[in-house]
């Protein structure tokens, strides 16, 4: 699609299509949803695979080779096994 703001053109070059993404980031997280339900405890968790799904969509559907994607898939991973060592840590679950 040819939008009016460059950075949207800029966008779909790396994350490929909106509406495509969206709806693979949807189905994605609608998995996880589905069956893992009572595995989702803490708000954090759920909101970095929701995070995760968004990045692996823009990946499938846009350039895979996107380092930023890649290496934010890396750090929502990596602030939950941050917190989970505080947690451990402290003795709390």
């Amino acid at each position: 699609m040819d939008y009016k703001n460059e950075v949207l053109n800029q966008r779909e070059s790396t994350h490929g299509d909106y509406k495509d993404t969206a709806e693979m980031a949807e189905d994605l997280k609608s998995v996880i949803a589905e069956h893992f339900p009572d595995k989702l405890g803490l708000s954090m968790q759920k909101h970095s695979l929701d995070l995760i799904a968004t990045k692996i969509a823009r990946l499938c559907c846009g350039d895979i080779n996107c380092l930023d994607s890649w290496e934010d898939i890396a750090g929502y991973a990596n602030l939950i096994s941050e917190r989970l060592k505080e947690v451990e840590l402290d003795g709390r679950n």
